[in-house]
C-alpha cells in the first residue's frame, strides 16, 4: 500500500526552543535547568543519542555527553539550529566537571533537577560536585513546551502515522483463522520498518480471545478462532516521533451476542470522545464523555484505564486524558482517544486514534478504516 503523506525531508529545526524554556525558570524558583530526561534534550538540542544531559542557564546552554557521540552530538546539534549550545564531550567525571565549572561561571545558586528522571544516586554525586548549589526539585518545564506541537512535529507524527496506516492494510488479511498473535505482530513490525519507519513507536500488542480482556497483552503463539475479538495496537517511530493506533477486528464475523454489543458501545464511545475535542477543553471532558457513554450501556466497571494520553517524541507524554485531568487541550496539541471494554476471560473491545487539537475540533492523524470484518 502506498504512504499516502509526504515524507518530511529536511531537517528539524529547534531553533527558538532554549528561549522558550529560560523565562519558566524563575517562576519554578530555579537559576538554571539540568535536563536529563533523554526527550527533553533531544526536543531542546535536537540530539538523539542514548546518552546526553543538558545545562540550561539564563544566558547559555552546556550538552554532556560521551566519547560515542562526539561526531553526532556536533552533527545534529548544527542541523537541527542549536550550534549555539557548547559540547562537552568525556568519561562520568569529565562530565561533572565540565557541570561544575558551567555553573561556576555562571554563578548559579539555585539548580533545577527534573524530579521524574533524576535518579537518588545522581542527585547525590551533583551535591557532592556542586558544594554551595542548591538543587531544587523540578516538574514539566519542558514537558509543557512538548504539549503544542509547531508543524514540523505534525509533519513527522503524520507520516509516522501513515506509515502504520500502510503496514496495517498490508498485514490485515492475516487476521484470519489459524494465524498467530505473534505472527501479525511480527508481520506489522516488518512492515513499518520496510516502509520506512526507525522502528515500532512501542511493543505492538496484538491480543485475540481471552487475551483481548487484559488491556496491555503481549503477543503469543494463541491461534485465532473463529469469532475471537482481536485488539491491535501499534504505531511507527519517524525522526523521532510517534504514533499510536488501536483497532479491533473479528475473525470470520461479528458474534451476535455481548462481544458484538461491546463493539457497539465501544464504537459510539470512541467517536464520542473525539468529538468532544477541540481547544480550550479539559482533557478530563473529553474522558468524561466516553465514559459516560459506556457506563450508560452498563459497561463502565469494565473501563478500567484512562481515555488517552498525549503523543509525541513519547508515545505516553502530557496531557493526560484521564477523569482527574485538568490539563486544557491547545491547539496543537496531540492525544489519543481510546476507551476500551474488557470481559475478563471472553476478549475485549478498545478502539483508538490519535488527533490533532484544533480551535474548532480535532484531525485525525491515524486513519485506517474501523470495519471489525474484511
Amino acid at each position: 500500500m502506498t504512504v499516502l503523506a509526504t515524507r518530511p525531508d529536511e531537517a528539524m529545526s529547534v531553533a527558538g526552543r532554549l528561549d522558550e524554556l529560560r523565562p519558566l525558570l524563575p517562576g519554578a524558583g530555579v537559576d538554571a535547568l539540568w535536563v536529563s530526561e533523554r526527550a527533553n534534550v533531544r526536543y531542546l538540542t535536537g540530539f538523539s543519542g542514548s546518552a546526553g544531559s543538558l545545562l540550561v542557564t539564563s544566558a547559555g546552554a552546556l550538552l554532556v555527553t560521551d566519547g560515542r557521540y562526539r561526531t553526532q552530538a556536533a552533527e545534529e546539534l548544527d542541523r537541527s539550529g542549536a550550534s549555539d549550545v557548547e559540547v562537552s564531550v568525556g568519561g562520568g567525571a569529565e562530565q561533572r566537571q565540565a557541570l561544575e565549572r558551567a555553573v561556576g561561571a555562571s554563578e548559579l545558586s539555585r539548580l533545577g533537577l527534573e524530579a521524574e528522571s533524576v535518579s537518588w544516586a545522581a542527585m547525590r554525586r551533583m551535591e557532592a560536585t556542586l558544594d554551595g548549589v542548591e538543587l531544587v526539585a523540578t516538574s514539566g518545564l519542558v514537558e509543557g513546551l512538548r504539549q503544542v506541537k509547531d508543524d514540523q512535529e505534525l509533519e513527522r507524527m503524520a507520516y509516522a502515522a501513515a506509515l502504520a496506516d500502510a503496514a496495517l492494510a498490508e498485514v490485515r488479511p492475516l487476521v484470519r483463522q489459524g494465524s498467530s498473535e505473534r505472527e501479525v505482530s511480527f508481520a506489522l513490525d516488518t512492515a513499518m520498518r520496510r516502509l520506512g519507519a526507525e522502528d515500532r513507536a512501542f511493543e505492538t500488542i496484538v491480543a485475540s480471545g481471552p487475551n483481548a480482556a487484559k488491556p496491555h497483552a503481549r503477543p503469543t503463539d494463541r491461534l485465532f478462532q473463529a469469532g475471537d475479538a482481536v485488539i491491535v495496537d501499534f504505531g511507527a517511530l519517524f525522526d523521532g516521533y510517534r504514533s499510536d493506533m488501536t483497532r479491533t477486528f473479528f475473525v470470520g464475523e461479528v458474534p451476535s451476542g455481548v462481544m458484538g454489543r461491546v463493539l457497539e458501545v465501544v464504537s459510539r464511545a470512541q467517536a464520542a470522545g473525539v468529538g468532544a475535542v477541540r481547544a480550550g477543553v479539559a482533557a478530563g471532558e473529553v474522558d468524561r464523555v466516553c465514559r459516560e457513554s459506556i457506563t450508560e450501556a452498563g459497561f463502565g466497571e469494565m473501563f478500567e484505564h484512562g481515555t488517552g494520553h498525549g503523543v509525541g517524541l513519547d508515545v505516553h507524554e502530557a496531557p493526560a486524558v484521564g477523569r482527574s485531568s485538568t490539563a486544557i487541550l491547545g491547539a496543537g496539541a496531540v492525544i489519543t482517544v481510546e476507551p476500551g471494554v474488557y470481559l475478563a476471560g471472553v476478549g475485549g473491545v478498545r478502539v483508538e486514534d490519535t488527533v490533532v487539537v484544533t480551535d474548532g475540533g480535532c484531525r485525525p492523524l491515524t486513519c485506517f478504516p474501523k470495519d471489525p470484518v474484511a
